[in-house]
């Protein structure tokens, strides 16, 4: 079958609309004791906090200048997704004059204004960092951003002549008069205002306004000394929008250029459609994107010392406050930067890691489902290959005669993951290939859409999971016939499976061929492809269904050991956490003496520290060479040894929206050799004095530092990243 006949689209899961429903839930039941609006922190002035420790990564001694740069590029994208997501919705809420308020008790129109105040200080701050560490360091090393106007005649003849032949003839400058409406501004897309007259002097006709956009085909980042040629081979450049800035003229022959101000437009992407109304999910997230295109600017970026009539009437035209209006240097577009980050100048940059072979699955000479029969198997990505592991454990099933069944979920991925033509192959030969693809994945809906298509072509059995639900679980699933018995092999983990990531983001993977979580993965499968309104699950934690009573539960049994002097601890890792019925757990725990250890790569918004309710917890952020995107959870259950607690990895963070609104999975870690691993990671974690930030009760981080005299081949004195990469490669060493 192919075509619309292949796709599945639950339609029969109406989840809670309110963040409230499923806390008030929990209260009702007397499982959530009241706590106080004070005792939470605002979660979007929390993730700028977070943004302010990627900032900083720029501006610390040692840090090479590329990768200076390139901190400052994702601080500007995060920004950028900042806006879109989170000040979109809070703008809607404003003008639909919603009565929602945070778990801090902060209403939108007041977070709006504190979301300012802090966004201005970060700007401050990336100019500054910008134009010391940054400049500075590049300036050492010889490369340089230069304006138009800092080249010698011939260089800017040089560049004009390229401008003319690859630039010029793309532009389309749109003016604003009687005959022409203002134009579109797309998101994202830098533009040039310009206000310009008939005539000459200064006292020439009538004052228009017209807009150039910076053509995106075109790369942003020039070099000087060849701009058609590789930026590689090259140490000066120039910014594309200061390029057509320079040269106007031709574009409007006979006017007068009076001023020319480049800016750049945020526009929303909260926007979405009711799932009650959704009849084909796939053509629903295509109506989403194209509202998205249309969705109402919420920030105008423009330089400092900005024409105030020009701003004016931009900001008119958009339907912005003044508010939304932000000033900063040159360049307006940061995320313009990754391009120079990516300089092929390895002395400039850290040294290139590359992943070890994952143990005993890696090894190209065995069988990996015989390896995974033997143990369970836990992988760390990048520090293990995600090729040599989960890349190898479909590219084999899919070649395996045996194998009868392949099963994916898909939430972010790469059309060039090797093990895509494998499920292609394995589809066209008969196998029961089943790829759930998320569509709803934020900001990769494009790719999503395109990627369900081209597999629903090849033959691919493809869903779209459960309306109201984001699929966000990270699970394989592969079965095959051995002895003419059915034995199924799984991949639970807490990262996408995405080549590329793999290569950036810390994550881990358990292969097990154990038949209690190979049941509840199947069960899982059928729930998002098929229509179970039972489903129960004995090993994992599945959301929205048994996560969080579950982890509640291992929160109250912490709880129950403290109180009775047997070993009482947690230890968590998640990228995020605001989930409030697992909050006001964990202050719980805390009163009772329970140990907390909590690390929250972004934004967490319990206060630690505070006496006599969270003076057991701690909160440490990790920020640096690669994305801490792990998860897992520890339990002593009354054990000393780390080792001998409860463990589980999985895909979901502590969030409400994790939690109630995504479909997500947990998976306890029963192998004795994959805990004492995990009991290692997490010791690491918390020594980490290199890389760890600690959390104030007030919300604000304090970097830690070296002790002295710590051991430099430490974790206290090389970090979590160089000590995990020297472990990885003396593991090698000895396979």
């Amino acid at each position: 079958m192919t075509g619309s006949h292949q796709r599945s689209t639950r339609a029969d899961h109406t989840p809670p609309k309110t963040e409230r429903a499923a806390v008030d839930r929990f209260a009702e039941s007397g499982q959530v004791p009241s706590v106080s609006p004070d005792l939470f922190l605002n979660r979007d002035l929390q993730w700028l906090e977070f943004n302010r420790r990627v900032l900083a990564q720029a501006s610390l001694p040692g840090t090479p200048a590329l990768e200076r740069v390139r901190f400052c590029a994702i601080f500007a994208n995060n920004l950028d997704e900042f806006f879109m997501k989170r000040v979109g919705l809070l703008k809607r809420l404003v003008r639909e004059h919603a009565d929602t308020t945070g778990a801090d008790g902060t209403g939108p129109a007041t977070q709006l204004t504190r979301i300012r105040e802090s966004v201005l200080a970060l700007q401050h701050e990336l100019d500054s960092a910008y134009h010391r560490q940054v400049l500075g360091s590049l300036g050492e090393a010889r490369i340089e951003i230069l304006r138009v106007s800092d080249l010698s005649p011939k260089e800017r003849s040089r560049v004009e002549s390229w401008y003319r032949r690859s630039v010029f003839p793309i532009l389309t400058p749109l003016a604003v008069d009687p005959g022409h409406r203002f134009p579109f501004i797309s998101n994202l897309s830098t533009s040039l205002g310009v206000f310009l007259s008939r005539g000459g002097g200064d006292k020439g006709g009538q004052v228009q306004f017209a807009r150039v956009k910076i053509p995106e085909v075109v790369a942003n980042l020039v070099g000087v000394d060849d701009p058609a040629g590789p930026l590689d081979q090259q140490s000066r450049f120039l910014m594309l929008d200061d390029i057509v800035a320079c040269d106007l003229g031709d574009l409007f022959p006979g006017m007068t250029i009076r001023e020319v101000m480049a800016f750049r437009v945020t526009r929303s992407a909260a926007v979405e459609i009711e799932d009650q109304e959704v009849v084909d999910l796939l053509e629903h997230v295509e109506q989403e994107l194209r509202m998205r295109r249309f969705a109402d600017a919420v920030r105008l970026e423009v330089p400092k010392s900005a024409p105030p009539a020009m701003v004016e009437l931009l900001r008119r035209e958009l339907g912005l406050d003044p508010q939304d209006v932000y000033e900063t240097f040159p360049p307006l577009d940061k995320t313009d930067l990754f391009a120079l980050a990516d300089l092929d100048r390895p002395e400039l940059r850290q040294r290139a890691w590359s992943p070890v072979p994952a143990p005993r699955i890696g090894d190209p000479r065995t069988d990996p489902f015989a390896q995974i029969r033997r143990e369970d198997i836990l992988v760390h990505h990048p520090y293990e290959s995600f090729r040599s592991s989960v890349e190898r454990f479909v590219t084999q099933a899919a070649r395996d005669p045996d194998v009868l069944a392949i099963k994916l979920t898909l939430y972010r991925t790469s059309p060039s993951a090797a093990f895509i033509p494998s499920l292609v192959r394995a589809a066209e030969a008969g196998k029961q290939v089943a790829v759930l693809v998320e569509l709803r994945a934020r900001f990769d809906e494009h790719r999503n859409v395109r990627f369900a298509r081209q597999l629903e072509k090849a033959g691919v059995h493809v869903a779209y999971g459960v309306v109201g639900l984001k699929t966000h679980c990270k699970c394989a699933l592969v079965v095959q016939r051995e002895r003419g018995q059915l034995k199924c092999y799984a991949h639970i983990g807490t990262g996408n499976y995405h080549p590329k990531t793999a290569q950036l983001y810390t994550d881990l993977g358990l292969f097990t061929a154990d038949p209690k979580i190979t049941g509840d993965v199947v069960q899982l499968f059928n729930y998002l492809t098929g229509r179970a309104e039972q489903h129960e699950f004995n090993q994992l934690l599945v959301a929205p269904d048994t996560m969080r009573e579950g982890f509640c539960r291992l929160i109250d049994r912490e709880i129950d050991n403290a109180q009775h002097d047997r070993p009482a601890r947690i230890v968590c890792k998640m990228n995020s956490f605001e989930d409030r019925a697992l909050t006001a757990r964990l202050y719980e725990a805390s009163s009772a003496g329970v140990q907390i250890d909590l690390l929250v790569r972004g934004f967490c918004c319990l206060r630690p520290g505070m006496p006599t309710r969270s003076e057991n917890l701690r909160v440490i952020s990790i920020v640096g060479r690669f994305l801490e995107h792990s998860r897992f959870f520890h339990f002593a259950d009354g054990h000393e040894d780390p080792a001998d607690g409860h463990w589980l990895i999985g895909s979901a963070d502590w969030m409400y929206r994790n939690l109630s609104r995504r479909v997500e999975a947990c998976v306890p870690v029963h192998d004795p050799a994959a805990r004492v691993r995990l009991a290692q990671l997490a010791d690491i974690l918390l020594r980490d004095h290199k890389n760890a930030w600690d959390m104030n009760s007030d919300g604000t981080y304090t970097m830690r530092t070296v002790p002295k005299g710590a051991d430099p081949d430490s974790p206290e004195a090389l970090g979590t990243f160089e000590t995990l990469m020297r472990l990885a490669r003396a593991e090698k060493v000895s396979l």
